[in-house]
């Protein structure tokens, strides 16, 4: 089992920045994939980006790319995620995911193992 959880998330006013954390623990290893997610109210789960063990690939959904860059430090087993010029409708609960087959990939059904997610609110 792998266990996430998200820190990070909190009120910030458009034009600011943020920096998400997932905390990972349990049976991680060098295949795991992780990536972000997050579900707006009455909108779907949208898949964000995603990352393989390495950092090596890293795969962004094209309504973040260049505003938010995924990461990981491996020594410390924590998934970031750095958004920058934040809108209102980046307004979200945002949910790190980790998958076992480690492609960096955007289904979310694929992945097996989620946190609880973190409350991110952009004002205008």
């Amino acid at each position: 089992q792998v266990q996430l959880v998200e820190s990070g998330g909190g009120l910030v006013q458009a034009g600011g920045s943020l920096r998400l954390s997932c905390a990972a623990s349990g049976r991680t290893s060098s295949s795991n994939a992780l990536a972000w997610f997050r579900q707006a109210p009455g909108k779907e789960r949208e898949w964000l980006a995603a990352i393989n063990w390495s950092g090596s690939i890293r795969n962004y959904a094209d309504s973040v790319r260049g505003r938010f860059t995924i990461s990981r430090d491996n020594a410390l087993n924590t998934l970031y995620l750095r958004m920058i010029s934040l809108k209102p409708e980046d307004t979200a609960v945002y949910y790190c995911a980790c998958n076992e087959m480690g492609v960096p990939h955007s289904v979310g059904t694929l992945y097996k193992y989620w946190g609880q997610g973190t409350q991110v609110t952009v004002s205008s």
